[in-house]
């Protein structure tokens, strides 16, 4: 059975993402660094080519390409938050530095690649039996960037 793996593309500052991406998530781990036996035109000998990882238990890897990706927003990495501190947390580091808030709990970190920071009780709620609930949720994140537990919390209550 083949092993997939998504690949993220960089400029040359994997590792520091890499280190960034499994402090932050909880069962993450850094897997192998691939260097690069030699000079290339994005750096050299010795600088890290490829980085296999685990991000929240799911295999990534991460190449220095030697210019920098426009990763558009077709594709972003999605982490399911358990409470408002974690949807804090995350988004707090995610955009230091040069990252950007989106909207409806998207951002990009200072690389631009694209997140979506969700509480998990927002697709609960977005899945309530009762339509007006659910509509009255889904109107809410619509006005939110960072999304907030609380405000989705009262949207649901009417």
């Amino acid at each position: 059975m083949p092993k997939v793996s998504t690949c993220l593309w960089f400029g040359r500052d994997i590792e520091a993402a890499v280190g960034l991406y499994v402090f932050l998530v909880p069962d993450s781990r850094i897997d192998h660094v691939q260097r690069s036996p030699g000079p290339w035109p994005g750096g050299e000998a010795g600088d890290a080519l490829l980085v296999t990882f685990t991000l929240g238990g799911q295999s990534f890897q991460a190449l220095n390409g030697g210019a920098t990706a426009d990763y558009g927003t077709a594709a972003s990495i999605s982490v399911a938050c358990a409470d408002q501190d974690e949807v804090d947390r995350l988004w707090a580091a995610l955009t230091a530095d040069g990252g950007a808030e989106i909207m409806c709990g998207w951002l990009r970190d200072r690389w631009g690649v694209p997140w979506q920071i969700v509480p998990t009780i927002l697709p609960r709620l977005l899945a309530d039996p009762d339509p007006a609930v659910a509509h009255r949720v889904f109107s809410a994140m619509q006005t939110m960037i960072k999304l907030d537990v609380a405000a989705l919390e009262r949207a649901a209550a009417g």
